[in-house]
């Protein structure tokens, strides 16, 4: 059963590796104390390079730098993302970076899918668990859900597919637009 997780979550993460994702998603927080939060937006992605927008934010990595464009200000920031802020930016980055501190398990569904989760040996680091539903024709990830303490981030893909076009995973600021560059 084991050696059928991994090649479920392997040929998962190999196609991110060497395909094009594009989505429309919904991301909603729940907290014990709150109502949820619900935030909308859309993404493309490749390996770890992606582009997405929500709200009035507007982000991008190509792999070496993060661009972050707040509509609101007209203010593009531009950084050298950590491997921390990278992770928090894209669920699927953080799944394959759990994989060597967790115990997988899959449950194939009914329909075709497969509930793979993620659940981290030393349960301090304060995630309980990472789920992921993966449609198995394709293996494309359909839900990614994160629990961690009271908190609980489910992040709902709309439509996705893979893509064959080539994308840009740069944001180029208008002449108008202030540049802050904190790269080193």
């Amino acid at each position: 059963m084991i050696l059928m997780i991994m090649t479920v979550l392997s040929s998962f993460l190999a196609n991110l590796e060497t395909k094009t994702l594009q989505s429309n998603f919904n991301v909603t927080v729940y907290e014990e104390v709150s109502s949820p939060l619900n935030y909308p937006g859309e993404f493309i992605m490749q390996a770890e390079k992606f582009r997405l927008e929500m709200l009035d934010i507007e982000a991008a990595y190509d792999g070496k730098t993060m661009y972050m464009y707040s509509s609101e200000t007209d203010e593009l920031t531009l950084s050298n993302p950590t491997e921390r802020e990278l992770l928090e930016a894209n669920p699927f980055l953080f799944a394959k970076a759990l994989i060597p501190v967790c115990t997988v398990t899959e449950k194939a569904q009914q329909d075709g899918q497969t509930l793979i989760t993620l659940t981290p040996k030393d349960q301090s680091a304060g995630i309980r668990h990472f789920t992921l539903l993966v449609r198995n024709e394709d293996m494309m990830p359909l839900k990614a859900e994160i629990k961690e303490g009271k908190k609980n981030t489910v992040l709902v893909l709309k439509e996705p597919k893979f893509v064959t076009t080539i994308h840009e995973f740069v944001l180029k600021p208008s002449k108008n637009t202030f540049v802050n560059d904190m790269r080193l």
